[in-house]
């Protein structure tokens, strides 16, 4: 998995490319630790992630739940495949997505 990180004035943009699972989790969960600090405005751009484990969503609960304290965050261009999975989930109602 490739993670690409741009922050402006507390707004910070991660877009994930590949799969999103038990092997790559722990490197976003650990990226999104130290990136989160001073971020007011979280954008998850899931264009170009192919797959979300159940060790995926826990990371995005968890930066989820960082970001209520902080200000909103917001996961933008998932696909069909990953909406569905956040829609059996219940995720979709969790996260805000566009």
């Amino acid at each position: 998995m490739t993670i690409s990180k741009k922050n402006e004035n507390g707004k910070l943009t991660v877009e994930l490319e590949g799969r999103l699972d038990t092997t790559t989790a722990p490197q976003l969960e650990e990226d999104l630790k130290v990136s989160l600090d001073g971020v007011t405005e979280l954008v998850l751009d899931l264009k170009e992630l192919a797959y979300i484990s159940s060790a995926g969503l826990r990371v995005l609960l968890s930066a989820q739940k960082v970001m209520n304290k902080q200000g909103s965050m917001k996961v933008v261009n998932a696909n069909e495949e990953i909406r569905e999975i956040f829609d059996v989930t219940g995720f979709i109602d969790i996260l805000n997505v566009e």
